[in-house]
């Protein structure tokens, strides 16, 4: 494909198909890359050892896996080339709608100090930490656009942790015995809750079927279609004007860029007709490219985009690209319900959060929502959630699985991390990919604040399953290490100075008028909260600006 087109967009994920939705119904030509496929649901297996939350033996949405490696330098300096099932890839789903295909839907919005964490707390020794250049004013009405096009079921009477001047669409999904019985446990603590915001239909909504609580919404496709993203919503809009051409299959190769440094086009590889084994290299113009690969990904194409010009990448001026690359911990209590408590295998699941811990803990920097967990696959919770000293094999662990799995349950929250410099995504220097480019290759830790965060909500966790009266309590220390995973962030991050980071506020690549990274690598810091929400509004945000240009 040589013709013009108005807009390239990389990556048809979350930002990427909301980006082609404004776009293209804006009245842009755009023509959207993606690496993976556009899977139908038959076409993503319900497989216990092979999905996106235990990629035991592999994932069900990448494709060629052999022939995308990463490489994974531990903490000890040991480098290990990893496949995408292996945790230490940091994998996001590579597919038409990206993770939220697989995705637990959960849509928070951040809290307004998320913004303003350098403010607020000072900046560690060692770390990162900055401010955002926007602040939370800048995005509500991204938040909100968000929440009624894509679809989020919430409770706007309970969450109050950021501003709001609209309900949400759709009521919230419906409690689990066992989520009231936490939710009084909370309240003998002083601890107020409430049904968190997820991206479900909890009745028809836009066309669409609703939920019908079928449990395998993390690592799964959505029966019902109920499960919200911009795959059903926003690429569909964008298809159905005309304007928007969608290739599967094509992994980006480089960024074009003309003698002045301008971006011109996207060469990529992609079968050389739909359905052909047959690849080439092909090369695609137009007036505005935006890159929306996912924090490791964008950063490696911006890397690859090199050229006597800009010798160390597009967007490196100033050495951030690839940087303060971030995820979120996940400090875990484990629990078992007395008897009396009647346990639930409806999901999703999540039913009852607390925002009580993500701002205002004294000598902790951040801090976290807690909720409870989605229902898990039984042999996710033979392998996770297990007591201390519970048989692992023969009759025995027949018996404990047989009493446990029912009355198991647990609540976790994502840490805000603290980002460090050193915890970053390069090209490696000898591991290549089936094209022959570069693979990332992702090295660094977390700052020590982290995990001391971690460890303050891991306790937190412990003392509400405690007040709520479980039977037995118990959970592992975090550690410091590498985090980026499904909620990969900051290795593009915005800046109002060139010198601090490699966007501007509106994710357009500092000295590059027409070049935009649209994902959650913009992110200076990741918030207490899962960040999807926070990533479709950018990419709202960013196809108005783009529009007004």
């Amino acid at each position: 494909m040589t013709r013009d087109h108005d807009v390239i967009i990389v990556g048809a994920g979350l930002a990427g198909g909301i980006l082609a939705g404004v776009l293209a119904e804006g009245g842009r030509r755009v023509l959207l890359l993606e690496r993976g496929r556009d899977l139908a649901f038959a076409d993503i297996p319900g497989d216990h050892l092979r999905n996106h939350r235990l990629a035991l033996y592999g994932d069900n949405t990448t494709p060629d896996p052999a022939g995308h490696p990463r490489v994974f330098v531990d903490p000890a300096g040991r480098e290990h080339t990893v496949l995408p099932h292996d945790a230490r890839y940091h994998l996001n789903a590579f597919t038409v709608g990206g993770g939220e295909r697989v995705w637990g839907m959960q849509a928070w919005r951040f809290h307004p100090d998320d913004f303003r964490m350098a403010s607020r707390y000072g900046v560690p020794a060692g770390s990162s930490l900055s401010d955002w250049p926007i602040g939370y004013a800048d995005l509500a009405p991204f938040y909100e656009r968000a929440e009624h096009e894509i679809g989020v079921a919430g409770d706007h009477l309970g969450d109050t942790h950021a501003p709001r001047s609209r309900d949400f669409p759709l009521p919230p999904v419906p409690r689990s015995p066992s989520a009231d019985w936490l939710a009084r446990g909370a309240a003998s603590l002083g601890w107020p809750t409430f049904t968190p915001p997820l991206a479900v239909n909890t009745r028809p909504y836009q066309g669409r079927g609703a939920c019908i609580q079928c449990a395998q919404c993390i690592g799964f496709a959505c029966p019902t279609d109920a499960k919200n993203g911009s795959h059903n919503t926003l690429l569909p809009r964008a298809l159905a004007t005309g304007r928007c051409t969608l290739v599967t299959r094509a992994q980006a190769a480089r960024i074009l860029t003309d003698a002045t440094g301008r971006a011109t086009g996207v060469a990529y590889y992609a079968p050389v007709s739909p359905g052909s084994a047959t690849v080439a290299l092909h090369a695609a113009h137009a007036r505005t490219v935006i890159v929306s690969g996912g924090a490791i990904e964008s950063a490696r194409l911006l890397l690859l985009s090199a050229s006597p010009l800009f010798p160390y990448g597009l967007g490196n001026h100033s050495g951030h690209l690839g940087r303060h690359v971030q995820g979120h911990y996940y400090p875990i209590a484990y629990g078992l319900l007395p008897p009396g408590v009647e346990p639930s295998l409806l999901g999703p699941g999540v039913s009852v959060a607390t925002t009580r811990f993500n701002h205002g803990n004294p000598g902790v920097i951040g801090g976290a929502m807690l909720a409870d967990d989605f229902v898990k696959l039984p042999l996710i919770f033979h392998r996770q959630s297990l007591p201390p000293g519970t048989p692992r094999w023969g009759a025995g662990h027949k018996r404990a699985m047989r009493d446990l799995f029912r009355r198991g349950i647990d609540l976790r929250g994502p840490v805000q991390e603290i980002p460090s410099p050193d915890s970053r995504v390069t090209l490696d220097p000898t591991v290549r990919d089936r094209f022959g480019m570069p693979v990332a290759r992702l090295s660094g830790t977390t700052h020590p604040e982290t995990v001391r965060t971690a460890e303050f909500i891991r306790q937190r966790a412990e003392d509400w399953l405690r007040a709520s009266g479980a039977e037995r309590v118990w959970s592992w220390p975090a550690e410091q290490k590498f985090s980026a995973g499904q909620h990969q962030a900051g290795s593009c991050r915005m800046s109002a100075d060139p010198r601090d980071g490699v966007t501007d506020p509106f994710g357009r690549v500092h000295g590059h008028d027409n070049l935009f990274v649209c994902d959650g690598s913009l992110h200076v810091t990741n918030g207490g909260f899962n960040p999807a929400l926070t990533i479709m509004a950018l990419a709202f945000r960013t196809a108005a600006h783009v529009l007004s240009r």
